[in-house]
């Protein structure tokens, strides 16, 4: 993490902005999908946490209410984005929202559901306050690949789900639900320079190259989903990609693997001399004390 006069203490409950590289892209890019779908809207980033997605969706939405139970990180997320008319934080629990019902367009909640036992009645809240047409984004870790695959226990998660026991909530209180399959990924990819060509050719290839399938067939670290009571939107992508122009994932992963070449040189270095010493030691006639002691 980098240090700033402003920042929130990150205690691994909050994400902050000054986190980097892989938890850095999995938290920016829920933000950045929202964007297109918070245009013009009111929207309420509820469980908003240190403020930046909030600050981030302002530059686009009409309004844009962060809401969080925290009043530390409110009073940080004031002080450090509090410069724009549309942005508003407050105090408050999001499975207990005290809005009027119907009064925003667009509810964002990422990383929250896990936090909380309560997840019926914080999304049955998000469906209140939502406008007829309105849209949730909500996220949440797949339970299997997050915990049980990676033998992981986040401390600050109450409840995971699988992803049929998120569908099955959700759709509880929204009829229209598309879930995002969301994961940082090693890929190579192909774009078009000059803005041609349609769709996307999506494939995945066993690791020595003998099969290649149609798709990404992974298994997602996390979902993100889209729900309304109405039909979704139609412009929602097939897929959503994301990165950083510094590209600091891959540039620390070249890093380390530099660093760890340099070590093996040195190690095998070390080996040979220690070999070296070994032989010249065993061709070395013994000592008069050593003869003695033969004796």
């Amino acid at each position: 993490m980098t240090e700033r006069g402003d920042t929130l203490e990150f205690t691994g409950e909050r994400f902050t902005p000054e986190c980097v590289r892989e938890i850095w892209y999995e938290h920016w890019h829920r933000y950045a999908f929202a964007m297109p779908l918070c245009r013009d809207k009111r929207v309420l980033d509820a469980a908003c946490g240190e403020g930046y997605g909030s600050d981030l969706l302002a530059g686009v939405a009409a309004e844009v209410l962060g809401l969080d139970i925290s009043e530390t990180a409110v009073a940080h997320a004031r002080k450090r984005y509090g410069n724009r008319d549309k942005l508003h934080f407050e105090a408050g629990d999001a499975s207990a929202l005290g809005f009027d019902d119907a009064c925003f367009d667009v509810v964002v909640s990422f990383e929250t559901l896990e936090h909380l036992e309560a997840q019926d009645r914080l999304v049955a809240g998000f469906a209140r306050v939502l406008r007829e047409d309105g849209l949730l984004l909500i996220s949440s870790p797949d339970k299997r690949t997050y915990s049980e695959i990676a033998g992981f226990r986040n401390e600050f998660h109450v409840r995971e789900l699988y992803r049929e026991e998120l569908l099955e909530l959700l759709g509880r209180h929204f009829p229209h639900v598309r879930l995002y399959a969301q994961k940082l990924l090693f890929q190579s990819a192909l774009w078009s320079l000059d803005g041609g060509g349609q769709g996307s050719l999506l494939q995945t290839a066993s690791v020595d190259g003998s099969g290649v399938e149609a798709g990404l067939a992974y298994a997602p670290l996390y979902y993100v989903a889209v729900c309304s009571r109405q039909p979704l939107p139609a412009g929602l992508p097939a897929t959503a990609w994301f990165g950083d122009k510094e590209e600091a994932v891959y540039t620390h992963y070249n890093g380390e693997v530099r660093k760890n070449m340099n070590a093996g040189a040195r190690i095998a270095e070390l080996e040979a001399e220690i070999e070296r010493l070994r032989q010249s030691t065993a061709s070395r006639p013994p000592s008069r004390w050593l003869r003695w002691l033969r004796r």
